[in-house]
């Protein structure tokens, strides 16, 4: 199983990036997906995740109302439109992705059983 990020960059306050995992190797569609963040000194911390049907989301406080995740059709590409980014948001993005056997998905490092590379977004005051 590969995960392969994308999309990361530099960006100024308020303004908006969009982050693309896909996965291969297997068939997603029994897989739950998420994303992970590092900055410097940090933890890894979780950012948002979803079910394996795209019908069930999970935000960290920190995204909620600013981030949104989804699927691709296929159910094995990952997407975080992020939008009204602060410098605080600045950090290594990582995809995870986790085989479930409902429809929830993780929302723990510790849960996720496979990693991609991650990709830096830094963002600007």
């Amino acid at each position: 199983v590969q995960l392969q990020a994308s999309g990361g960059g530099l960006v100024q306050a308020g303004g908006s990036l969009t982050l693309s995992c896909a996965a291969s190797g297997r068939t997603f569609s029994n897989y739950a997906m998420g994303w992970f963040r590092q900055a410097p000194g940090k933890e890894r911390e979780f950012v948002a995740a979803i079910s394996w049907s795209g019908s069930s989301t999970y935000y960290a406080d920190s995204a909620k109302g600013r981030f949104t995740i989804s699927r691709g059709n296929a159910k094995n590409t990952v997407y975080l439109q992020m939008n009204s980014l602060k410098p605080e948001d600045t950090a290594v993005y990582y995809c995870a992705a986790a085989r479930v056997n409902s429809d929830y998905a993780p929302r723990i490092a510790d849960g996720m059983d496979y990693w991609g590379k991650g990709t830096l977004v830094t963002v600007s005051s």
